[in-house]
C-alpha cells in the first residue's frame, strides 16, 4: 500500500515538474500581442463627428504615407484629409483634398512632418470649419 502512495507522489511530482518546464519554453517563446499592439499604434478606426464616417487610417512605418482602408464618408464642400494636434484643427498639416467618398486612398506625408504631436486624422470641411470625423492615431 505504501508503494502505491509513492507511486502516486512520484506521478504527481513528475507532471508538476513537467509543467513548469512548459512554462519556461513558453517563456522563451516570441509576444505575439506585443507585436499586434506595435502594429496598432500606427492605424485607428475612424469615429463620426458631424457625418457617418468610418474606415481605419495607418501610418507606414517609414511616416510618409497614410492611407485609408474601408473609408466611408458623407459627401461636402470642399472636404480635405488632415493630420492635427485636435479636433479643432487648431493645428494641422492638410494631405489635399478627400480623394473619394468610399474606398481605399493613400496620401503622401511631407517629409518633416512631426507625427508626434499630430495624433488625429480629420476629415475636415474647409467652408463650414467642421469635422465630419476622425481617427486617433496612439
Amino acid at each position: 500500500m505504501k508503494n502505491w502512495y509513492l507511486y502516486i507522489a512520484l506521478l504527481l511530482f513528475t507532471a508538476c515538474s513537467s509543467s513548469g518546464d512548459m512554462i519556461d519554453e513558453m517563456d522563451e517563446l516570441p509576444n505575439k500581442s506585443e507585436e499586434m499592439m506595435e502594429e496598432e499604434e500606427t492605424s485607428a478606426n475612424f469615429v463620426s463627428d458631424a457625418h457617418p464616417t468610418s474606415g481605419t487610417a495607418s501610418i507606414s512605418e517609414d511616416g510618409l504615407t497614410l492611407s485609408l482602408s474601408n473609408f466611408k464618408s458623407d459627401d461636402g464642400p470642399l472636404l480635405e484629409l488632415y493630420l492635427a494636434t485636435d479636433l479643432s484643427a487648431k493645428t494641422y498639416v492638410s494631405l489635399g483634398d478627400l480623394k473619394g467618398l468610399n474606398g481605399n486612398y493613400q496620401y503622401s506625408i511631407p517629409e518633416g512632418t512631426e507625427l508626434e504631436s499630430l495624433k488625429y486624422v480629420i476629415v475636415w470641411c474647409v467652408e463650414f470649419r467642421v469635422s465630419f470625423g476622425h481617427a486617433v492615431l496612439q
